[in-house]
């Protein structure tokens, strides 16, 4: 008698098998033509039966997964429901799954362990009392009770739109937040228009490495390293500017042959300082006669302890000056949103 399948549900099989198992079976249940009905029922069973072996075996499946109704399976794959029960009914006697009442079936454990290449790692690191990394915040102040509760906000009344691809720059939402929030926090002029997301400080430098630096650019000679590390991976020769208690010694590029010029003018790594009322109003005119570009890294920006607020520089010459910062330290580098 012919097997008797039950119509499949919309999709791709392999898509939806895969995603109830949690793992694909990789399974070819195409019948020689030349097979009889019997014969094809026969081979559909054994190719199941084996998949289902094999993905315990090798850990794809590991102790515990819980493995679709019958009925579902079959959906999925077109086979009959009574195929795919006895292929369940088959490895539970063999010891590979068990099946109890109202628990549902699931793969059994200690006799099929985990190959060691998919084990997890047994070498236990030790871990320190205090945490001495510099320029990181201190994750346990994290606002996790305020981020849950505005992230279900957000998401519980958002449109379908929002979870769709967003324009290359990033989100119109976040860009016109982010753009009411620096004009309030730092004094910097700009528009949603004009910003331009991403992950970090760092993929900030990159894209302006290859997209707006020339030939030469100038970095503090005394500051953060994956200033000058970026900027040279991109084959953009970089130039050492001094520093000192009064900020970069931006007299310098007046003959450094540069064409842009990368600070950190609120508070200077790892020195500290801010750059000085006179050399701000220096770099600013340098840029502006030369037609030159000044990026501004925010570094700790938003953050100070003994001093009066530095608004960023990019308030003092919008046309000249490209400001840039993140999260990193407001919320947490886990975030991963940066801006340009």
């Amino acid at each position: 008698m012919a097997e008797k399948k039950v119509n499949s549900t919309e999709g791709d099989p392999w898509e939806r098998v895969a995603a109830r198992l949690g793992a694909d079976l990789f399974l070819d249940l195409q019948p020689d033509p030349s097979t009889t009905a019997r014969g094809r029922g026969a081979m559909r069973r054994r190719a199941l039966a084996d998949a289902l072996r094999d993905a315990i075996s090798d850990g794809r499946l590991p102790p515990g997964t819980m493995v679709p109704p019958y009925r579902s399976l079959a959906a999925d794959l077109g086979l009959a429901r009574g195929t795919v029960a006895a292929v369940y009914a088959e490895l539970v006697a063999e010891g590979r799954l068990t099946a109890r009442q109202g628990s549902g079936t699931r793969v059994a454990g200690g006799i099929h362990p985990q190959p060691a290449s998919l084990a997890p790692p047994t070498v236990t690191l030790p871990t320190a009392d205090h945490d001495f990394a510099l320029g990181q915040p201190n994750p346990s102040l994290f606002p996790r009770s305020a981020w849950a509760a505005s992230t279900r906000r957000a998401l519980s009344g958002a449109a379908d739109s929002v979870f769709a691809p967003s324009a290359p720059n990033g989100s119109v939402a976040l860009r016109t937040e982010l753009a009411a929030y620096l004009a309030r926090a730092r004094g910097v002029r700009t528009s949603p228009d004009c910003i331009v997301l991403t992950t970090s400080v760092s993929g900030s430098l990159d894209l302006l490495s290859r997209t707006v630096f020339e030939r030469r650019a100038a970095v503090e000679s005394h500051g953060l390293p994956f200033h000058r590390e970026v900027i040279a991976r991109r084959g953009v020769t970089t130039s050492p500017l001094p520093v000192d208690a009064r900020g970069a010694d931006v007299s310098r590029l007046a003959d450094a042959g540069v064409d842009a010029v990368v600070l950190t003018p609120s508070h200077q790594y790892p020195f500290g300082v801010a750059l000085a009322p006179d050399r701000r109003a220096e770099v600013v005119e340098w840029a502006a006669r030369t037609d030159a570009v000044i990026v501004e890294d925010d570094y700790d920006g938003e953050l100070r302890y003994d001093r009066d607020p530095v608004g960023a520089l990019q308030g003092l010459a919008p046309d000249s000056v490209i400001h840039t910062g993140s999260v990193s330290k407001s919320l947490s580098p886990a975030v991963r949103i940066g801006w340009l």
